[in-house]
This record gives structure tokens, sequence and C-alpha cells, in this order.
């Protein structure tokens, strides 16, 4: 009897008594095999189904035929999957295992799941983005419409509380599970060395000291066959297999990784994270842990979805550590220090808050809802990546710009495809070429399959040739992908390139520099390698991106003739600028842009005066005003302005901001007709400025403003009204002999700077009557030393002016 089977009564009791319930069990208890079968016969079932949802293929074929072999009936009878890919159901299906996003397309076929009468989200603890999607849908359905339908969330690290008050309290069923004692051994991690190198020496220390099967996590399929080809050439034992187990691998080869070593041998599997949860594989009683695990990170700023590798959280790293005790004492090998432990996040990320979630906003679209804060979600989707989802389905034109779905999103939505795919086939469908579309999608959503060339075309032509039971699977499914896209239509035929540029428009890219260097419609750079044959194509729709630092590796794309933009030309943009030619003339430019691709370049040699006058407005305000040749006169008259302005804001406001802002209104009118900036004389400045000025306040500028101060001499000065402290000038102090009366101007005392014979300052005053009674004294002294040939006279304010040195003989 297995662990479960103590928890069965209370969670019957429960579920018999309410519509929700959570059932929280360690790894081995037994939940996902017993849980679904036992609950067959209870009253509510009514005949009815039970729907049980696994994060992968792998594990719903896996658990569909270990509830099969105990009913001792074959798959496809009381027990079924359905997949991806594969299906083995009948009339007689009571139990039907599905992958999470079959369960979505159950769900948005039909809300009321007629015939089902249990939903059991399994291992939900890994927080898929299909899980939570699904369980948000099927929680409203059963409020909606139905309330008799039992949703049943089993995990075995989950928060059971988090998930029982998103399912209004529903009751928590805790199952203590059995797993035999680990013992755990730390091997410390060499950043210096290739995590493969220390995983093939763990395995041979692991081999050495323990029996039984091994069971190693690695983060993903080149790590697996790199570890593999090394093992192949280090353990050369005849009682030990190497057996790889990842996503992408053949399910046959999958199934036959699962299963017991034959006897007298003992298995190696060397398995991505698809071996945490659900499986169990008889005989593994050691885990070797490389501690990291490789997952999507999607970038809505590009539009990618990247594989990242970081560190497993305690939970995960505990469920494979569990894997070791299933069935006996164990043992398992961490690749790290212990003290790191206590350093991993408690749990992984859920999916949904680091997702391209133009799928969720299009199921929820279809389900008729734009927001999804209308729905119960354990984390609700960040509120920028769900908007920028429901901008791409607009560019899909799955939504009309008031967020409705349209028709054709609705034909996308009737898709089992991520939305740019379904696009791409709908849209290939027009021109009878659905079938073609459809096989391009299967090969980007199957990695690797058809091979692992960058070259579209020789994907699929591989695929072609494949004859493995996944390849045939896929191209099969393809088939059916094409059939659901409806009635061919007989258009142009167009170009896989062009194919791909419907599903991934931001990834269109033009060649640049080096052979087999790209730049996408985003800016980023990618690159194939230069001999490949892609590097010599001047434009490529890209499908498939390899992350990088500054630029991606183009792992999947194929040629896009130019021509075939056009296709895209309502989200062309025009740019037209001037440009200088080596022999000064202004030439314009228009350019018509992708996004950060130039897609054409037209020169005309005599741009129109208007746009030539702008393009000059636009470099004084890339630049500033101190680009313009400004006069003393401009200056000047900027300075008064601003001067009066600062004491009566009914001046207008000549500074640098405001007159930036009003280009077009005092300087555009005048650059009508030049070629360059340095056809602008000061002069015209001058009047330019003057226009901003209202004509009453012209009339009074020059009296409450002159420009310049008549000394008793006659000769004038320029007043600086922008110095410091006020209206200034500087003015040699003979000139001003005889002066009584301080001067002033705009109803201020204009400040003296006082000069010597040789234009040295010697006072600079306000108070020029009370500079000669008092320290002049002491300035003459110095002064008739200094220029014994000027006047210096006792009592300057009855002196006469004089711009000269006294006469000779004087």
């Amino acid at each position: 009897m297995l662990p479960v089977h103590e928890a069965l009564p209370e969670l019957k009791a429960t579920l018999a008594a309410r519509n929700a319930a959570v059932l929280v069990a360690p790894p081995g208890a037994g939940k996902t095999t017993v849980v679904p079968l036992e609950l067959l016969a209870e009253p509510w079932m009514a005949g009815g189904k039970v729907v049980v949802l696994e994060p992968r293929r792998l594990a719903a074929r896996a658990a569909a035929e270990r509830m099969a072999a105990t009913l001792g009936e074959r798959v496809g009878d009381t027990v079924g999957f359905r997949v991806r890919m594969q299906s083995r159901v009948s009339a007689r299906t009571r139990i039907e295992v599905v992958t999470e996003g079959v369960f979505t397309r159950m769900l948005l076929a039909d809300p009321e799941l007629p015939g089902v009468a249990c939903v059991i989200f399994d291992e939900f603890h890994e927080r898929s983005l299909d899980a939570d999607l699904g369980l948000a849908l099927a929680r409203d359905a059963q409020r909606l419409l139905r309330e008799d339908l039992r949703i049943l969330v089993m995990s075995a690290t989950l928060d059971g509380a988090a998930v029982a008050r998103l399912l209004d309290d529903a009751p928590v069923v805790e199952s203590l599970g059995r797993m035999f004692p680990v013992e755990t051994h730390y091997l410390g991690r060499d950043p210096a060395a290739r995590l493969e190198d220390q995983v093939v020496r763990a395995i041979e220390r692991g081999v050495s000291e323990q029996l039984g099967s091994l069971l190693v996590f690695l983060p993903g399929q080149g790590e697996i066959l790199r570890v593999a080809e090394r093992l192949a050439e280090r353990v050369r034992r005849p009682d030990v297999e190497i057996a790889p187990l990842y996503g992408a691998l053949d399910p046959r080869a999958q199934d036959q990784a699962i299963q017991p070593a034959p006897e007298g041998k003992r298995k190696v599997v060397l398995a991505t994270s698809i071996a945490e949860t659900s499986l169990t594989i008889q005989g593994v009683r050691v885990v070797i842990d490389s501690g990291v695990a490789r997952v999507p990170r999607y970038d809505p700023a590009s539009g990618l979805t990247r594989l990242a590798t970081i560190r497993v959280s305690r939970a995960a790293a505990d469920q494979r550590r569990g894997r070791a005790g299933r069935t006996e004492p164990g043992a398992c090998y961490r690749l790290w220090d212990e003290a790191e432990t206590r350093a991993l996040p408690a749990f992984a990320d859920p999916e949904i808050l680091d997702a391209d979630l133009s799928g969720l906003a299009l199921d929820l679209a279809r389900w008729g809802t734009k927001d999804a804060a209308e729905l119960d979600f354990l984390d609700p989707p960040p509120a920028a990546a769900f908007k920028e989802a429901r901008a791409l389905l607009e560019r899909l034109e799955a939504l009309d710009h008031d967020g409705v779905l349209t028709a054709h999103g609705r034909a996308l939505a009737d898709m089992p495809l991520a939305p740019r795919l379904a696009h791409m086939i709908l849209k290939a469908a027009e021109t009878g070429q659905a079938g073609r579309a459809a096989r391009i999608a299967a090969l980007i959503t199957e990695r690797t399959l058809g091979g692992r060339d960058a070259d579209l075309r020789h994907r699929l032509e591989g695929l072609e040739r494949d004859r493995s039971p996944r390849a045939r699977d896929a191209r099969a499914l393809a088939e059916r992908w094409a059939g659901m896209a409806g009635k061919p239509g007989q258009g142009e035929p167009i170009s896989d390139g062009l194919l791909l540029a419907y599903a991934y428009p931001e990834r269109i890219a033009k060649a640049r520099g080096g052979q087999g260097e790209f730049q996408l419609v985003t800016g980023r750079g990618a690159f194939v390698e230069p001999t490949d044959q892609l590097a010599r194509e001047p434009w490529l729709a890209v499908a498939e991106l390899g992350g990088g630092q500054t630029r991606d590796r183009i792992t999947l794309a194929a040629p896009l003739e130019p021509a075939e933009l056009a296709a895209f030309k309502d989200q062309f943009e025009v740019e037209e600028r001037l440009e200088e030619t080596a022999g000064g003339r202004l030439r314009a430019k228009r350019i018509t842009r992708l996004g950060r691709l130039a897609i054409r370049e037209e020169v005309d040699e005599s741009p129109d005066p208007d746009l030539i006058a702008r393009a000059l407005a636009d470099r004084v305000r890339r630049d500033g005003l101190k680009v313009l040749p400004w006069g003393d006169a401009a200056r000047s008259l900027r300075e008064r302005v601003r001067f009066l302005h600062a004491r009566d804001a009914s001046w207008p406001d000549l500074s640098d901001e405001a007159l930036l802002n009003r280009l077009d209104a005092w300087l555009l009118p005048v650059l009508h007709g030049l070629r360059g900036l340095s056809g602008l004389k000061p002069d015209v400045l001058d009047g330019a400025l003057r226009t901003l000025i209202p004509w009453a306040q012209q009339r009074r500028l020059d009296t409450e403003t002159p420009a310049r101060w008549t000394a008793p001499t006659g000769n004038s000065f320029a007043i600086d009204y922008a110095a410091e402290g006020g209206p200034r000038v500087e003015v040699r102090v003979q000139e001003v002999y005889g002066l009584a009366v301080h001067p002033g101007v705009g109803g201020v005392p204009l400040t003296l700077s006082l000069l010597s014979p040789a234009h040295r300052p010697i006072q600079t005053t306000q108070d020029l009557p009370g500079f000669w009674k008092g320290s002049w004294r002491d300035v003459r002294a110095d002064m008739r030393g200094r220029y014994p040939k000027h006047l210096w006279p006792e009592d300057p304010a009855t002196a006469q002016p004089t711009a000269r040195a006294k006469p000779r003989g004087t």
C-alpha cells in the first residue's frame, strides 16, 4: 500500500462535501496514479470522467500507462492520454491524462466540460503558465456554469494554504508520504572546470561507491549529450547502460529511459528537470545533482524567449534528492557546497511572471475577458507584459483597436499553437500553403526536429527524410494544423522567409558589416557562421536565436526577398533629412525604415526650400542657439528685453528655452531660401527677434532700455544689461568729469565701471557723486603719479570732461 492511501478517506470525504480540495503529498506518495483510480467509484462521479493534468508529455504518458497496468488493461481503455502529437483514448476512457495546454483547449472549446466530473491539477508546484491559466479558467467555469465540477490541486512542495485561499478556503489534505533515508554528499563546484567534466567524475564516484541505477540531473540536452559522450569513453563496464532523457527525445526512447534496468545491469539516466516529478524510475537509488536548470526567460523588448541557466530552488533540490529514496535507501551527490543550500531560493518563480503572455492574452480574449484581474490567478500576470501581449495580438490582427477578438483572432484561438505560429499558418492558407507553414511550425515547436541546420530549407528537407516515430507524429500533427486552417486560397505562392516574417516581423534581419553579420528590426545584432549559406543573403527572416551578450546566434532562418517587405508596409516609417555634400550643398535623403532597418533610400539633389528651412531649424533645436551667427545688436536686444521681462512679465521671454520653443514663429521664416546657417546674417537675426516684440513695446524699448549710454564728452558706450548687479557700462573716468548726478536706466542706477587712461578698472560705482566726494582723493593721487600727462582735477564734478590727455605746455 502506498502512503497516499492513508489520506484517501479524508480526501474522499472532502470532495463529497466540497467542490474543491488541495492534496499535499511528497514525492513517492503515489498521488499521481492512485488518486484518479480511487475517485472513479465515488457517488458524485455519476459515471463522469476524471481529467488529470500533467506538466509534460512524458509524465502524462507514463502516468496513463502505470494506471492502465494497475487495472490490467491497455492504455486507451479505462485510462488514456492526450498530448500533442499523440492521443490514445476511446469511448470507454474515464480517466484522461492530458498536458496542461490540451486542457486549456478543452475548456475554450466548451467551458461546461460536458461529461467531466473532476479535474486534477497534478504537480501544480511547477507553476507552469498553462497550469495557472487552466486553474483560473476552471475556477471561473465552476463558479458560473458547473458548481458540481470538482477541482483537486495536488502538489509535492506547494504552499497548500495559498492555493486553498484561491479556491475559497478549500480544505487541505496532507499525506505524510514515505521516503527512505538518503545520504547526501557535497562535492563542491570548481568554477574553472566544465560542468560536464565535474558531472562525469561524480558519476564515476557514484558507480564505484554505490549500488543501483543513477539519475543525473543536467540543465539541458547539450550537456546530456556531452556527458554521454564522455561516459562512453571512460565508463567501460558492460553492466552500465547510459540512457539520455530530455523533452526533444523520441517518445520511444523516453519510455525506454524510464524502464527498469535489465537484470544484472544498472542504468545511468542523464535527465533534465523533466525527471524531477511525476516519474518514478525503478531501481534508482543514486542521484547526481548539478544544481542548475535551464528555464525560458521572455524579453518583451525584443520579443524573444531565451533559455537561461539558473540555480535550482531548494524545493527542486529536495525533489531531486528524494528520487534516490523512492524505493530503498539511497545517496545524493550535490555539485555544490553544503553552505550554498541555504542561499538557494525557496521556490522557483512562477512562469507567468516571466513569460510571453500572448497565448494567455488570446485565450482570455476567447474566454471573453480583457482584464486578467477578472479571473483568480495565484500570481496575476504582470500588467506591462500583459499589455505588450495584447499589443502583439493587435499587430497579428487578432484583436481590434478596442481590444475585442476579431474573426481572425477566433481562428487563431481555435488552433493549438502559439498565436504567432497560428497566424503564420492562416496567412499561408490564403495562398494554399498551409501544409508547408504547418511543417515549419512543427520544426519551431519541436526543437532539433529535422536536424540542427540554421537554414530552414535544409531543416524541412531533414524532416521529410526522417522516418522516426517522432518525425512521423510531427508530420501528422502538421497535417491536422493545416486542415484546421480552413479551405485553401488561390493566391500567389509566398516564400518560407515571408511565412516566418509573418510570425516574427520583429526578427526580420538585414546584412551588415562582415559576412554573416546581421541586424534585426529591433536594432540588436545577430550572426550566422560566415561559411553558412545564409551568410550570403542580404535579408533573412529569423525564427530562432541563441542568446548572447551583445548579439545573438541565428539558429533557424530563411532568406527573405526585399520585395516581400512590402507585406509590412503598414509598419514602415519614413524619415526625411538633409545632408551636406562634399561641395557644401544640401541634399535631401528620404529613408524608409522598418524598425531600425533601412528598407529604401532616395536622394534629391534639389530639395524643397521648406524642407531645408525645417531641417535647419531642427539642427538649432538639436544643437542649441549657439550655432546661430549672433551679432552685437541681436545679443544686446535679447539682454535688454530679458532685463525688462524680469521686471515686467508683459515683456516677451527671450531666454534660450523660450526661443527654442518658438523657433517656428521667429526663426523659420528667415531660413527660407538658405542652404545653410552660414548664410544667415546677424542683422537678419536682430530683425527676426524683433518680430516677437509687440509694436507698442518696440516703441518704448529704446526709451526705457537704450542700447548705449552717452557720456558728458558726447561719446556713447554699449550698456551691458546682462551684467551682474544690473546694467553696466565701461568708461574712462575723464569722460565723466562734470557729472554731478549719477545716471540711471530702466528705473535703476547704471553701474559705471570707471577706467584708467590705459583702460584698467579703477572704481565701480552706482553713486558717482559719493565717489567724487569720498575715495576720489586717493585715486587721484595714484593716477597723477601713473599718468602725469592727463588731467586729475581736485573737484571732478565741476571739471570739463575730456577724452584726451592735457594739451602740451599745460
